[in-house]
């Protein structure tokens, strides 16, 4: 299946239940400005239209996964009065947001350096992967600035203790330490280079595609949203009254009714493919 092609990316259905969405920028090592974040809300809304995809994979060409705002936009913006700025902080809010929460798990993977608002990005992401040279600094205060759009997503991946250590340090760290936050879910084995690092990442993230695309497509984009509502509720007696809304609507959703019957009959439910077993389709 073939990628659409923009000025800065790459996205679309790589096969019959993969989306991608590839940052393709490497000669300014997928650094981002206004037009590049346009597009990438464009695609995700796509994205999140394509009939069949059960998980995204946001990726990126080049040495370096992104190093944040592209200079020539800071300096454009920096020549404009608040309103101005205000617009477009929002531009990258809104897309902070569409990625946060896009209905189907988005897996990040990551090499080289994440910068800035590259680190939202990942934030972003229900689960990354990094290669073992992977690193990542939250440099704004080095400019004057603060990571402020992307702040509500850092310090829910990080935590507050960490974030205000990095928000105000801007202190690289590396992969390990990345891990060892939250930010990222797992390190790739090896310590590769240019195209053998992008397979490597590949390959650790298999399982996880392996695993999603296994499971019932409905409960994997309900379980998403569940996450994201319990994360935000108070534990009231209006949320446990939702929790309870919530499973006894899908154990009646044709899904649960195929999911339960296929348990108790000891059988494949419809929605296992052979690719659920890590074939790939074309």
């Amino acid at each position: 299946m073939s990628l659409i092609t923009t000025e800065f990316l790459q996205y679309g259905a790589e096969s019959a239940y993969v989306g991608v969405l590839r940052l393709n920028r490497p000669e300014l090592h997928n650094a981002f400005g206004d037009l590049m974040i346009a597009e990438l809300i464009q695609a995700l809304d796509a994205l999140a239209a394509m009939p069949g995809l059960r998980v995204l994979l946001l990726e990126s060409t080049g040495k370096n996964f992104s190093a944040g705002a592209d200079l020539n936009w800071m300096r454009a913006m920096a020549q404009k009065d608040y309103q101005q700025n205000l617009t477009d902080a929002g531009a990258l809010a809104l897309l902070m947001q569409k990625l946060n929460s896009f209905p189907l798990p988005v897996i990040a993977l990551v090499q080289g350096a994440a910068f800035g608002g590259a680190v939202g990005l990942v934030a972003c992401c229900d689960m990354a992967i990094a290669t073992p040279k992977a690193s990542f600094c939250l440099s704004e205060v080095k400019i004057g600035l603060i990571p402020a759009v992307i702040s509500p997503y850092v310090v829910r991946a990080i935590g507050e203790r960490a974030s205000r250590r990095y928000f105000t340090t801007a202190e690289r760290f590396d992969a390990k330490t990345a891990l060892q936050l939250g930010l990222i879910s797992e390190i790739a084995g090896s310590d590769l280079a240019g195209s053998e690092e992008q397979a490597d990442l590949r390959a650790k993230a298999q399982p996880l595609i392996n695993a999603i695309i296994a499971n019932s497509p409905q409960a994997v984009v309900a379980a998403k949203a569940l996450v994201a509502y319990v994360a935000d509720a108070p534990l009231t007696p209006d949320t446990i009254a939702e929790t309870s809304r919530r499973i006894a609507a899908i154990r009646v959703s044709s899904e649960g009714q195929e999911g339960l019957t296929a348990f108790l009959d000891k059988r494949t439910p419809t929605w296992q493919q052979p690719t659920s077993a890590g074939q790939t389709e074309e």
